[in-house]
């Protein structure tokens, strides 16, 4: 399957790609996910997740970034489920292609010292409820992908 391509850029070739790993993290039938302060657009809703640095492994940055952003402590399946690239417009001016892997996972627990990024606000939502609210599409389209599988998984279990 082809990776799908989100957001729009006025020149695609002076975007630098940019690494990421997200996760999609349900507890008690709700999905995490992080409000963050925007520059002149107030509070946006994400998927817990960020850039790869270097050294990290996919599934590593994804469980890092779920503990710096949200204070969780996840168990992730070992592969993404989906990849999405999206044109995003960071913090620093720059619009880069992040290039993201999506896992699924559980919370394992909880540690408050994990969660350094300070402006990260940890919110429970109902995956319908997320897919109107989040606001980059590809992660959108990621929670979609999430919600297919679980629903072709327990029509598998149904089925047996």
């Amino acid at each position: 399957m082809a990776i799908p391509q989100f957001g729009a850029a006025e020149d695609e070739s002076a975007c630098p790609d940019r690494p990421a790993a997200f996760a999609v993290i349900e507890r008690g039938g709700l999905i995490a996910l992080v409000r963050v302060p925007w520059l002149g657009r107030g509070h946006l809703l994400h998927l817990p997740g960020g850039g790869i640095d270097p050294g990290e492994t996919e599934v590593q940055a994804a469980i890092r970034e779920c503990g710096e952003e949200a204070g969780l402590v996840v168990a992730l399946d070992a592969a993404p489920f989906i990849r999405a690239d999206h044109f995003f417009l960071h913090h620093d001016g720059v619009v880069r292609n992040t290039r993201g892997a999506f896992f699924a996972g559980r919370v394992a627990g909880e540690d408050a010292a994990l969660k350094i990024e300070e402006d990260h606000e940890l919110v429970w939502l109902a995956p319908f409820d997320a897919l109107l609210r989040l606001d980059r599409e590809s992660h959108a389209w990621a929670v979609v992908a999430w919600l297919r599988l679980r629903v072709g998984a327990a029509g598998a279990t149904s089925a047996t």
